[in-house]
């Protein structure tokens, strides 16, 4: 059992510590001689020294934000004390690039996955029914419908039919960013590798066509990529019956699929966080940290995303990238978040959401400080715009925004077939195909959400485990997940809503 002390110091030369507890206005902090001025919310911080009116506020030993008032020991540090201002950042191109250090492939873990022809390993078996445009929404949702648990039974080793929805495809800008985002993602779902069939609805004036569509994402039709046009099958039920003939003829070769031996080397995780609090960076977050070290060196991939969620610490990232080109990369997206953002209520702006405050992060550099841990320590080796195939494996960075549905939607159309999500306030977020892992920051909120928590690593944050303990136990789940195991948003179902391809550009 390690040190219950009241607060966590992170790093020696802080001059804040972070309560583990809730602590009352005169509780003594043993350990740093001080005495809380006020009461401090578990999961907040407290000064530990005096600290001057715009001096540096230091968390991870990383400036944090700047003291908007003249600070005394034991003083509540939060969002209404700790401002932001510009810091000037020395980007140090590949100083901190660390190589991942591979095991030989005869010492690689291993996962029990489906083998597709092209090389891929997917962890789960879904025929999908995708839309061209919202206008064909309908028809997905009754054809996947009809395929109910009872209709499947005669197919075990498919996992289902799942309608892939989304509101855009008409009405927007025909080319461009918009529209290639769209073909991207589209595409990256078509040919996953959680994907043994495809069914692609159009309606058939749409400025997204099937024609286009095929032609720019280099798609061809065959046995296990079926198309329908509503306008030409005769409309809305003449469409869904033509597309149950279609799966049933899917599902057949579909259900030929069996599990087997694959490395762990095939394993491409999407690390997501949401509902993230003040104990996210310091348990959850680099306990997953070291499962992407363990993963990284068994060959795998994991793919930090959620570009306005890193903004504030890009010079740490920078210096970890494989070479300056890769560093530019990521500064030219963090610079287009800049632009994007000017002027905008977003927290790339320095503004968290409130449940973020409501859980001790005073601005987004803490928050992102925090997140930034999901990526554990080896190198960065690529940069990826959104939706993106993701070919380099190692840890890699994809630009996606913070909002959870939107950022794992480009993750999984670049090819994660698992994703981890961290969170502390509590999220009840899943996915199709790919599944997502939740993993919760601390006991309290774990206990309160089983029903949607996968693992607790709440307890680093209790003393009852190192972050090298937690992050081989993900490991585990993450194998576990890869082979079949049942994530709790998969045995509710959550995750058909959850496809929301990035909404960008103009609408009209």
């Amino acid at each position: 059992m390690v040190d219950r002390s009241p607060v966590i110091r992170l790093d020696a030369g802080d001059n804040v510590v972070v309560a583990r507890v809730d602590i009352a206005a005169g509780t003594a902090i043993p350990g740093e001689g001080i005495t809380a001025r006020e009461d401090v919310p578990m999961g907040h911080k407290l000064a530990t020294q005096a600290v001057a009116k715009g001096a540096p506020v230091l968390k991870y030993g990383t400036i944090i934000g700047f003291a908007g008032e003249t600070i005394e020991p034991g003083t509540w540090m939060h969002s209404h004390n700790v401002l932001m201002d510009e810091v000037q950042k020395d980007y140090r191109f590949a100083a901190d690039y660390r190589p991942a250090e591979l095991l030989p492939e005869a010492e690689r873990a291993v996962f029990q996955g489906f083998h597709r022809t092209d090389g891929r390993v997917g962890t789960r078996n879904y025929i999908g029914i995708f839309i061209t445009v919202n206008c064909a929404a309908t028809v997905a949702r009754k054809i996947a419908a009809w395929f109910d648990e009872e209709r499947l039974a005669q197919f075990p080793n498919v996992d289902g039919v799942i309608p892939f929805i989304h509101a855009q495809g008409c009405g927007m800008e025909a080319t461009g960013e918009p529209m290639d985002l769209l073909h991207r993602t589209l595409r990256g779902y078509i040919q996953h590798a959680n994907i043994a069939g495809a069914l692609v609805c159009g309606l058939g004036c749409e400025r997204n066509n099937l024609e286009s569509f095929f032609e720019v994402s280099a798609l061809e039709t065959g046995a296990m990529l079926r198309t329908i046009r509503m306008q030409s099958v005769g409309g809305t039920m003449a469409a869904v019956e033509a597309g149950k003939s279609a799966v049933y003829e899917m599902l057949e070769e579909a259900n030929t699929a069996r599990r087997a031996p694959a490395s762990a080397e095939h394993i491409r995780i999407g690390l997501q966080c949401g509902g993230s609090d003040g104990f996210s960076g310091l348990s959850a977050n680099p306990a997953l940290g070291r499962a992407v070290d363990i993963l990284v060196r068994h060959g795998g991939t994991a793919i930090l995303s959620e570009t306005p969620e890193l903004y504030g610490i890009e010079h740490l990232l920078t210096a970890r990238a494989r070479d300056e080109t890769v560093g530019r990369a990521f500064l030219d997206r963090i610079r287009w978040w800049l632009d994007h953002t000017d002027g905008r209520d977003v927290q790339m702006q320095g503004v968290v959401g409130p449940g973020n405050r409501a859980g001790g992060l005073a601005n987004v550099i803490e928050k992102s400080l925090g997140g930034a841990k999901k990526g554990g320590a080896t190198g960065i080796e690529a940069v990826y715009r959104y939706a993106e195939p993701v070919t380099r494996r190692g840890l890699v960075i994809m630009d996606t925004p913070g909002y959870d549905p939107v950022a794992a939607t480009g993750q999984i159309a670049g090819g994660a077939n698992l994703i981890t999500f961290t969170t502390g306030r509590g999220s009840c977020f899943g996915s199709y195909p790919t599944p997502t892992i939740k993993l919760a920051s601390n006991t309290p909120m774990y206990q309160r959400m089983r029903a949607d928590m996968d693992i607790n690593c709440g307890g680093v944050i209790d003393g009852d485990k190192t972050l090298d303990e937690m992050g081989q136990d993900i490991f585990r789940s993450i194998l576990s997940v890869a082979s079949g195991q049942m994530t709790k948003s998969e045995d509710m179902g959550v995750g058909a809503e959850e496809f929301v391809p990035w909404p960008i550009g103009v609408t009209g």
